[in-house]
């Protein structure tokens, strides 16, 4: 099998494409997951990059709108939920209790790895909804038992969350929680 991709990229095309993609080079060694050092030999004259970096380089060079949907968005809102599969993040929340609004961004797109499902603009009751389905039912037996340990007063999904990340033992789903 053949594929229509260069197989190395000068020191001069590398600095084209992170121009394209407007980024200092600590964004770009960011973007590629290198260090500004491995970026500054790329683009030192004589520097070169073939093999997986070429690859990405391809895609980034073809699909610069990526980067556009790879970003993640400034905080806007009190809270921030980034919901991952082992280490990979899946969806972005950014709730305003108060206002009782959320907005997200999915950054996969099988909706079996995505927050809400295939529901792009969820409502406030789906964000409640979702706290719930990361913990416990309320109706759990012997929830008391389970608060005790969790050293909480009383059932509320959010502070089960920030105890227990969200983890479920039937899946590799978690949450981190930013203030």
């Amino acid at each position: 099998m053949e594929f229509a991709i260069q197989k190395t990229f000068s020191s001069e095309e590398i600095k084209r494409i992170r121009k394209k993609l407007n980024l200092k080079q600590k964004d770009f060694a960011k973007l590629v997951n290198v260090s500004v050092k491995t970026v500054e030999h790329w683009e030192s004259s004589g520097g070169e990059v073939k093999g997986a970096g070429a690859a990405l380089l391809n895609i980034l060079r073809e699909r610069s709108w990526l980067l556009e949907e790879m970003e993640i968005p400034e905080k806007k809102m009190p809270l921030r939920l980034k919901y991952y599969h082992d280490d990979q993040l899946c969806t972005i929340v950014d709730v305003d209790d108060r206002q009782r609004q959320i907005r997200i961004k999915n950054y996969v797109t099988d909706p079996l790895f995505c927050a809400f499902g295939r529901n792009e603009h969820p409502d406030y009751k789906d964000y409640e909804a979702f706290l719930e389905s990361r913990c416990f039912p309320s109706s759990r037996d012997k929830m008391k038992i389970i608060l005790k340990e969790l050293n909480l007063p009383f059932y509320d999904p959010f502070m089960i969350i920030q105890k227990t990340k969200g983890r479920m033992a039937e899946d590799r789903f978690w949450i981190q929680i930013e203030r």
